[in-house]
């Protein structure tokens, strides 16, 4: 999975990629890959404008930053990267 993601432009670092083990069973790879891809160019997903705009102050602060996605079949999920930008875990609503 790693490797797919070096061609997504990043805007901060993923650290290391991780998912939870519903996020595993409810998404495809393909759906995952995408929202990471996302996630990292700054596309936060379905977030509402406020949150959003969190986010892309702790761009500047080295925040937490969370995203959120729907899957094909309507799963929701998170994609959230720590503020030391170590690790990025892919989760589902009821996980976070």
């Amino acid at each position: 999975m790693q490797d797919e993601l070096a061609t997504a432009v990043a805007r901060f670092p993923l650290g290391h990629t991780t998912m939870t083990s519903g996020a595993h069973a409810e998404l495809t790879e393909q759906e995952i890959l995408a929202a990471i891809r996302r996630h990292c160019r700054g596309d936060w997903g379905d977030l509402d404008p406020p949150d959003k705009t969190r986010n892309d102050e702790a761009l500047r602060t080295e925040g937490r930053l969370v995203s959120r996605y729907r899957s094909a079949r309507g799963v929701i999920f998170y994609i959230i990267t720590e503020c030391d930008r170590t690790a990025t875990t892919v989760l589902l609503p009821h996980e976070y």
